[in-house]
């Protein structure tokens, strides 16, 4: 920092806190607060939407991913006990369905998925930094009007034996106020057209999202119809009935008068 910089940083410390002790008057802008409080809340919540679509992203691999251990798993179990039995094929066919989807997410989704929803997500918080500068210069620049104004005052309130203070605190007042003004019409020009843009925006993303989510559920629904083929038409019906759960408390009695499970 230079030092002209250091000192307009220590005068605008020294103005906020004869600010705060009431000997400054503090310039308050209701327009300009409202607007910024409205782009904060834009603000937070573009990077809460960054934040939970890349958990949702992760989310969809992570249970693709878990979900072919699954299958590997269970292709195991059934084909350990005999390779012909309907759950052996239908095991065998689970396994290849998932691996089918897991694949499918990583050549179709994933790409799109970063390309059409997380790099525009990420574009439009690259430029939070950039605003919140323009913010803060403008919030430095009040400091300095407000000090410029109060400066004025005293010298009009209080005339000084030097014929040249006014004049020079008139022009001090007077610039800052332009320069403030400057940045505080841009800001509140500009903020509201900046929230006005978030809808046309976001469209094309929230439609991908949409259609990748369709997609996806319809290879999933597509893939696990396959499997359906190995089971019983009237396995739905029994488990509506709670028979299935009838025929799994009975395999669970069985296991449990074994005397490894601690029958006696």
């Amino acid at each position: 920092m230079s030092w002209t910089g250091f000192k307009k940083s220590l005068n605008r410390a020294g103005t906020t806190v004869l600010q705060k002790t009431g000997q400054i008057e503090r310039t308050v802008d209701r327009e300009f607060a409202d607007e910024e409080s409205k782009y904060r809340g834009f603000e937070k919540e573009c990077q809460a939407l960054q934040k939970d679509s890349k958990t949702y992203g992760d989310a969809v691999r992570a249970m693709t991913a878990a979900q072919a251990r699954l299958a590997e798993t269970i292709e195991t179990f059934y084909g350990a006990s005999d390779r012909t039995s309907d759950g052996a094929m239908a095991g065998h066919a689970f396994k290849s369905a998932v691996e089918d989807l897991d694949g499918s997410i990583q050549r179709e989704l994933d790409a799109p998925y970063r390309t059409c929803i997380m790099e525009p997500l990420g574009k439009m918080n690259a430029y939070f930094p950039v605003i919140n500068e323009h913010v803060a210069k403008r919030n430095k620049k009040l400091l300095d009007y407000d000090s410029a104004r109060s400066k004025l005052r005293k010298i009009i309130d209080k005339p000084s034996e030097d014929p040249t203070k006014l004049p020079k605190a008139q022009q001090e007042h007077d610039d800052a106020k332009e320069v403030f003004e400057l940045l505080n019409d841009q800001l509140i020009a500009e903020l509201p057209q900046l929230l006005d843009l978030r809808v046309p925006y976001f469209d094309p993303s929230f439609e991908a999202m949409i259609r990748m989510q369709c997609k996806f559920a319809e290879e999933g629904y597509e893939g696990m119809s396959a499997v359906q083929r190995y089971f019983s038409d009237n396995v739905r019906d029994d488990y509506a009935a709670g028979q299935l759960d009838a025929q799994v408390e009975s395999v669970l009695q069985e296991m449990k008068e074994l005397s490894i499970c601690g029958a006696n």
